[in-house]
């Protein structure tokens, strides 16, 4: 595996936070029969996966129909990545997406915000439209990061069980925290980029 390969694939892991999502699918899945949580899980993973994947592939002429730069994209993914991990760090009592609707999840709030939401969507676009040439890398850094998040989710009530509440929460902590040092990274490199064309 290449070194932009692992990266990505570990950055995209973190943006989807499938431990930090374990809560929200155990909730989700609490008011529907046992035997349907693969089915949903796999299905919810599926939308989410070819919502990025277009946001993927057409990344580069959304930004242009908006007459958006990869310095302004850059800085809000950062920002967005940055905000998403502060409230990964320091939960709310609400959880991070608020209160869900009681019944079978379609769409929401799995597929999104959960899993393809507004940090997954911008880093996805992010890489494809800094680096198209290696589009196909990043398509298979997003299949391997998803596929070990659907794993994770799959395995929910055991995990949960197995960790315990506390547990899945440092855990989510951690992740956020690797996450809160990617996005200021990011978040500088678009600054710096911005600096050097202001010369």
């Amino acid at each position: 595996m290449s070194t932009d390969l692992f990266s990505a694939a570990i950055l995209l892991l973190l943006v989807l936070d499938p431990f930090g999502n374990l809560p929200i699918v155990v909730s989700a899945t609490s008011r529907v029969p046992r035997e349907r949580h693969v089915a949903i899980v796999l299905r919810e993973c599926l939308f989410a996966y070819v919502l990025l994947i277009a946001f993927m592939a057409g990344g580069r002429t959304f930004m242009q129909w908006l007459q958006l730069s990869d310095v302004s994209l850059a800085i809000a993914g950062g920002i967005i990545l940055f905000l998403i991990a502060m409230r990964m760090v320091f939960p709310t009592t609400d959880g991070v997406f608020g209160d869900m609707r009681d019944g079978e999840p379609f769409l929401v709030p799995l597929a999104v915000p959960a899993i393809a939401g507004p940090s997954a969507m911008a880093t996805v676009m992010l890489m494809a439209s800094r680096d198209p040439a290696h589009l196909w890398t990043w398509v298979l850094a997003l299949t391997i990061a998803m596929a070990v998040t659907t794993a994770v989710l799959l395995a929910a009530p055991r995990l949960q069980a197995v960790l315990g509440e506390r547990g899945v929460i440092a855990f989510e902590r951690l992740m956020g925290l690797v996450l809160t040092a990617v996005a200021v990274q990011m978040l500088l490199n678009g600054i710096r980029e911005f600096v050097v064309q202001l010369r």
